[in-house]
């Protein structure tokens, strides 16, 4: 029970821990007059993904590779059928949005990418080098292409990342609990879900991929299902595509290129495959123009329900 405990403790403040996060470097990126569209692109993927960040990165100095790398993999799944199926049941997504092309493209180039490093030995410091590069190079491209477009409003990202504060010692008080709380959360969140799968007997590689996973993916959820709710399905897809580049490229790149991950062999010959599976979903549904409505929302839930179902 304990564990349990700790385990939900510790998602529950990673949740908060990154909304605040994203709230206080969003207002205070717009009080130094930074373009918004950089802002959409960095701090606010950034702050959706820090959660995965710091899982994976306690985890690794846990000497628990399995939840490190469960974690990410089973968070890409998640934000494909879980965090796109659900908004999907309260308005259509249209999946083909404008300049989403090249991030589709970057997403599975990412993916296919991991599968190989990972078929040799486990990811390396030189392999988490590469996947920082690409992200680099990704982010760099994004923010090219945002400067040629010319700045969006400011009141835009109100929309998306509402309740900004507005005094300055609030924006400090913001950004620094998400710094404070983003540390603490992952600790404990490793610790409670390590000790469950001792106690259940199942793998801590199981645990990533299912339960550390869907709690590490509720930032993505949380934002992707108010955007539906917004009726603004491009910051849905979006915010799918940019999470799934992060999470692979600043996430994994970052994790092991401080230390190097073992790779359970579930995760090559099944999980990564079930990911790239789920990646090509949304470039079909992208290259296509096939609207994702009701049905196809429940239909991806099943999948990833009997997903779930199939790690135990």
């Amino acid at each position: 029970m304990l564990s349990i405990l700790t385990l939900i403790a510790g998602l529950v403040v990673l949740v908060f821990a990154g909304d605040y996060l994203v709230r206080g470097a969003v207002a205070l990126a717009e009080k130094l007059s930074i373009d918004p569209l950089i802002i959409g692109l960095t701090i606010v993927a950034f702050g959706t993904s820090a959660p995965e960040l710091f899982v994976s990165l306690q985890a690794a100095f846990d000497g628990v590779s399995g939840i490190a790398i469960g974690n990410v993999v089973g968070s890409n799944i998640a934000n494909v059928l879980l965090v796109l199926g659900a908004p999907a049941l309260l308005m259509t997504i249209n999946c083909r949005e404008d300049g989403i092309g090249i991030s589709l493209a970057v997403m599975v180039g990412m993916s296919v990418a991991l599968m190989v490093m990972m078929a040799f030995d486990g990811l390396g410091r030189l392999d988490g080098a590469i996947l920082l590069a690409m992200m680099g190079a990704y982010l760099g491209w994004q923010i090219m292409a945002a400067r040629k477009c010319g700045m969006a409003p400011p009141s835009d990202y109100h929309d998306d990342v509402p309740d900004l504060p507005q005094q300055n010692w609030k924006t400090i008080a913001f950004i620094l609990g998400g710094l404070i709380g983003l540390p603490i959360g992952a600790w404990l969140t490793v610790e409670g879900a390590a000790h469950i799968a001792r106690m259940l007997g199942a793998s801590e590689t199981a645990i990533g991929l299912t339960i550390v996973a869907i709690g590490t993916s509720l930032p993505e959820l949380v934002t992707s299902v108010m955007a539906a709710w917004r009726r603004s399905g491009a910051v849905a897809i979006g915010n799918v595509v940019g999470s799934n580049i992060f999470n692979i490229g600043l996430i994994l790149g970052g994790t092991s290129l401080i230390l190097p991950l073992e790779v359970d062999a579930r995760i090559i010959s099944i999980d990564m495959w079930v990911m790239l599976a789920a990646s090509l979903l949304v470039v079909a549904l992208a290259h296509w123009n096939i609207p994702l409505k009701k049905y196809g929302g429940l239909a991806m839930l099943a999948l990833f329900t009997a997903y779930i179902l199939s790690v135990f």
